[in-house]
């Protein structure tokens, strides 16, 4: 039989040697070949790729996309970091940072996923068995993240159900509550919006070590973003698909109306430009340049395995190139013009808190008879005079001077800017209730955007598991949605918020950036850069240059390299904190975690990390007694007895000349399991014969026998050739 195989489909670079060559690279005389057709990496039946889920059109999977990587952070992270960071000299290392290492990552997850058609976990698992920790770890941070980010939701709901008033006077957080007792004494020194947050919506304990009880209130809300959520992503982008049109688009509506409305409001102009002068002695500090890349690396959403499950839904024949190019654009796009919207209000309420000030002090300087002041002094006035008061006079009378600087300086991010800063810009807004609901509803629609991306990367990667695709998508989100929820119980304590900051800081960090790191690597100089530059040659018709090539393998590696070790060595250097309410002083003080706390916290990040490590050493050693079989498209060797040492021996590899082929897939001693399939009858097993042919059954009956791999699958084996090599396709 002719010893050369007849091409099928392109080469990808992982198919099996012709069993008639020789481990030295000769060929024998007779022999035959055995072609396994399928994706890159994988085995897939003819047909197969049907079966996964694919978005129903572009715009859908455009927005999913704007939707998860456009998040809170666009809106509450980025304008802190532009404030702090040199205004709007922050946005040079920014726009550095996205060119050298945002983009290039992002285009690799986007484009190994739709290359392969598979999930985290079946992607990695598809590049080397041994890389399939990956995956792991990735999942495991996923779920982190997910248990606090849903908490975020709850908060929101809270506040949005509460803005449904009248009037700005009615609106829970305007006033302090008039009891003459403790409450209102607490309010009354620090502001009616912050006692609101700390005391009416989280009820904050005094420690994390003295959390209470779940707190009614956040249990049932909590309840309503998990069936929301559950509802959302229940039949994966069937269901979610639909949604993305509104919690993509909503918050960009919303912007544009804060936007119109803010730039027409006094001292709009002022908060803006506070913003975005640049100052650019800033840049020299290295951290301003780290802050630059840790903002870039989170806020596309990297090494969740969401953009690879996104890219898996896609036609081969997409244009990734593109998509990440706009999608990257877009991203930076919104973050900038987000944070003139956020600015423009935040300078009309600084302009609000100059004037009381103003009022205040003049008052004071009046009934004091400093200078000439009265009571019916100016505003002019006062900002004429007051440089020249004695400062010994201004500090014997508390006085501090009014300046829109002041105010602005007074930095906020997270939820202390979305709960307390704007909630309290918010009331000077016509009408307050109007505007309060909008808001909430923007953060709803833009945490629920990136909570889809979140679930849909750690449910695809559940869903290669051939185990758990014999069960519904339904039953299983709604599986992880319930032990989510019975788990987030603890951010519904007293010491919610305290935990939702030891997560953030610790469970969704190391570990990410440890995956993107080795995401990297394992695409580049395993997989190999130049089989990566034709795959998305193949797809897209658009060879990666030399920018693509330089930032993949040395750039891009050596920044991620770097927020890591930073990161470490930050946390080592700075012991980690959080903010624990104190009731009697009214205000926030920073307060170390216990040690027990830090003990769970390492256990969370190496819970992220040791996967990885642990599957590489069970696989290299096969210390696996039974090993899930995720290897999507992997052929392994289960046994081999003396009977057939001979047939895998170096010299040869398979010839018919020393077993016929009945016994080649029959006889015991030797069993091959075929990976997984994408489908839920991939199960590893056994090829089996019906026995019927011997040493002296014609070359016809062997080639067209059929055998049953005993769960339904047949392999059958057809000449494709002349003369005529075998190939071995599955049936159903």
């Amino acid at each position: 039989m002719a010893a050369k195989a007849e091409p099928i489909g392109p080469r990808n670079g992982h198919e099996l040697a012709p069993l008639n060559t020789r481990a030295d690279g000769s060929e024998r005389p007779h022999g035959v070949t055995i072609v396994l057709q399928g994706s890159r990496s994988s085995l897939q039946r003819d047909g197969g790729a049907e079966d996964r889920a694919a978005w129903s059109g572009k715009l859908q999977f455009f927005l999913s996309i704007i939707g998860y990587s456009v998040g809170l952070g666009n809106i509450w992270r980025f304008p802190y970091l532009c404030q702090q960071n040199g205004g709007g000299a922050f946005l040079i290392p920014f726009l550095i940072m996205l060119v050298l290492e945002g983009i290039p990552l992002f285009l690799i997850e986007m484009a190994i996923g739709q290359r392969m058609r598979l999930g985290s976990l079946g992607v990695w698992n598809t590049i080397h068995p041994w890389l399939g920790g990956i995956g792991i770890s990735s999942c495991i941070v996923t779920l982190f993240v997910a248990l606090y980010y849903n908490v975020i939701i709850t908060w929101v709901f809270f506040y949005l159900f509460n803005s449904i008033r009248l009037s700005a006077d009615s609106l829970p957080w305007a006033h302090c509550p008039a009891d003459n007792g403790t409450a209102e004494a607490e309010c009354n020194k620090a502001s009616a919006t912050v006692y609101f947050w700390y005391r009416e919506a989280l009820d904050a304990a005094p420690s994390i070590e003295d959390p209470g009880v779940p707190r009614w209130w956040i249990v049932l809300y909590l309840l309503l973003a998990w069936i929301i959520v559950f509802f959302i992503v229940m039949k994966g982008i069937q269901s979610s698909g639909k949604v993305v049109y509104f919690t993509s688009l909503f918050p960009y509506a919303v912007l544009t109306i804060f936007f119109v409305r803010g730039i027409t409001l006094p001292g709009s102009a002022d908060g803006i430009w506070h913003m975005y002068k640049p100052k650019l002695d800033k840049l020299l500090d290295p951290t301003v340049w780290l802050d630059a890349a840790t903002q870039v690396f989170y806020s596309f959403g990297l090494a969740f395995g969401s953009l690879i499950a996104f890219g898996s839904y896609n036609p081969p024949d997409n244009n990734c190139v593109r998509d990440v190019l706009l999608v990257s654009v877009c991203n930076a796009l919104t973050a900038i013009y987000a944070s003139v919207v956020i600015f423009s209000i935040l300078g009309f309420k600084a302009y609000t808190m100059v004037e009381k000030c103003i009022s205040k002090e003049i008052k004071v300087l009046a009934l004091h008879h400093i200078g000439a002041f009265t009571l019916n002094s100016t505003e002019e006035y006062y900002k004429e005079e007051f440089p020249n008061l004695n400062s010994t006079v201004t500090s014997a009378l508390n006085l501090t001077g009014c300046s829109m600087s002041k105010q602005l300086e007074e930095a906020a991010e997270g939820t202390g800017l979305a709960f307390i800063v704007f909630t309290q810009a918010i009331l000077k807004l016509t009408p307050a209730p109007f505007w309060s609901i909008i808001f909430f509803l923007m953060l709803l629609s833009l945490g629920l955007g990136s909570q889809i991306g979140i679930m849909e990367g750690m449910l695809c990667t559940i869903f290669d598991i051939d185990f758990f695709k014999r069960m519904s998508k339904p039953v299983i989100t709604g599986s992880v949605c319930t032990f989510c929820f019975f788990v987030g119980l603890i951010f519904t304590t007293g010491a919610g918020e305290y935990w939702l900051k030891m997560f953030d800081s610790f469970a969704g960090t190391i570990g990410l950036v440890v995956v993107a790191l080795l995401e990297m690597i394992s695409v580049i100089y395993i997989y190999g850069h130049e089989r990566f530059t034709n795959d998305i040659y193949e797809m897209t018709g658009y060879r990666p240059g030399w920018y693509w090539q330089i930032t993949w393998r040395y750039v891009g590696p050596v920044i991620v390299t770097c927020i890591l070790l930073s990161s470490l060595v930050f946390m080592l250097i700075n012991p980690p904190t959080y903010g624990a309410w104190n009731a009697e002083e009214g205000r926030v003080e920073k307060t170390p975690y216990p040690s027990w706390v830090l003990g769970i916290a390492v256990a969370m990040i190496l819970a992220g990390v040791l996967p990885i490590p642990i599957v590489l050493l069970l696989r290299r050693f096969q210390c696996l007694a039974l090993d899930v079989d995720i290897h999507q498209g992997s052929i392994r060797r289960i046994e081999t007895t003396v009977s057939t040492k001979e047939m895998m021996s170096d010299q040869d590899v398979l010839s018919p000349e020393s077993a016929p082929p009945a016994q080649l897939v029959a006889d015991a001693g030797t069993k091959f399991t075929i990976g997984d399939f994408d489908s839920s009858d991939s199960e590893p097993t056994a090829v089996k014969t019906d026995d019927k042919y011997e040493d002296s059954s014609s070359d016809d009956e062997i080639i067209n026998a059929k055998y049953s791999t005993g769960n339904g699958i047949r392999l059958s084996m057809k000449p494709i050739g002349k003369p005529a090599p075998l190939k071995m396709d599955v049936v159903d």
